[in-house]
């Protein structure tokens, strides 16, 4: 029996401790959290109790946070402010009931999601946050980009197939795609070309892969479709697993054309024919644009059997007022079109 120790069963022994320490790591991390989220759970349930009971207005009265802020930080630190024992009371008021969702996030998640003015934007930012597995940072980001309000509006109502003892939700392309589309990350300023806008997508690809939504992979850039004796390339290529189809993004740094329409037609028909494999659904296609026009999207696009949009993106983060105007604006376009 050789037990000779060689470079390579050493190198084996390392990376297995290595791994064995990162994996202890991020059970300690999930651990900690875990118990720092349930404790404050715990601490706005006492203070919520204390309060019904009718004890608020007996020695202490108003002042009952206050005093606790203070005792609190002499005895255990920092962290025992009066905003954040305000926070703790307001957690177990909203989350009385949800015993299973307070370990899956953070305590500065939790802290974001209760100023929430809506249980149903709470919900599914909660929703967004364990699937994207977003940071607290990035949740704050989409919220401030009116995440919720711009997929409420490009959502129609969605088609439900009864099948005796169950309903099925079929999801359609539409429901996937947002208008406008909030690129603030790119740090791209005034003047630029396409080819600085791809590559800045590339560069932060993750933070557009999370802006685009759930269920979009990433297949690769410039694309090249070799028809007849030419080559064309398509800018950006997608999967939708959800959809299982391609998406195809044609980057305009300017305002949307016909000519943009039937250049993205052209490319959805090749990989229609050439690219899908069976059982996979039609591939769509999204025109990124800096501006449209909605009549000439509308005669531009009406009547082709692909289906594609034309969204804007926008490289700075609008101020919720101008969010506001522009998704007011395109809600009532909608209604006016039935």
């Amino acid at each position: 029996m050789n037990n000779q120790i060689t470079a390579k069963n050493y190198e084996k022994l390392l990376s297995d401790i290595r791994s064995l320490l990162e994996e202890g790591r991020k059970k300690a991390v999930t651990q900690i959290n875990n118990i720092i989220v349930n404790t404050y759970w715990s601490v706005g349930k006492q203070i919520v109790e204390f309060e019904q009971k009718g004890n608020a207005r007996a020695e202490y009265g108003q002042n009952i946070l206050e005093k606790l802020s203070i005792d609190l930080t002499k005895h255990h630190g920092p962290g025992f402010n009066l905003t954040n024992l305000k926070y703790m009371r307001q957690f177990y008021s909203i989350y009385r009931k949800s015993h299973a969702l307070r370990d899956k996030l953070s305590w500065t998640h939790y802290r974001t999601l209760i100023k929430l003015d809506s249980n149903e934007k709470r919900v599914f930012y909660e929703n967004e946050c364990i699937n994207g597995r977003w940071s607290s940072r990035e949740l704050e980001r989409q919220i401030n980009s009116m995440l919720y309000e711009r997929v409420s509006l490009s959502r129609k109502k969605q088609d439900v197939i009864s099948d005796s003892s169950k309903k099925q939700i079929i999801l359609k392309p539409e429901d996937e795609i947002k208008d406008p589309y909030i690129l603030e990350f790119l740090g791209l300023k005034d003047v630029y070309h396409e080819t600085d806008l791809e590559e800045a997508i590339i560069n932060n690809i993750e933070d557009f892969l999370l802006e685009l939504g759930s269920g979009f992979a990433f297949i690769g850039r410039q694309h090249r479709l070799q028809i007849g004796n030419n080559n064309y390339y398509i800018d950006l290529v997608f999967y939708h697993r959800i959809l299982r189809c391609f998406v195809l993004i044609d980057l305009k740094i300017g305002e949307f054309s016909h000519q943009d329409a039937g250049q993205m037609n052209f490319y959805l028909n090749y990989i229609r024919d050439n690219e899908m494999f069976e059982g996979e659904n039609q591939p769509i296609g999204i025109i990124l644009c800096a501006d449209k026009d909605e009549s000439q999207v509308k005669y531009a696009l009406g009547g082709l059997s692909n289906k594609i949009f034309a969204s804007k993106y926008k490289l700075r983060l609008p101020s919720e007022e101008e969010l506001k105007k522009e998704l007011e604006s395109e809600s009532r376009r909608l209604l006016s079109r039935g």
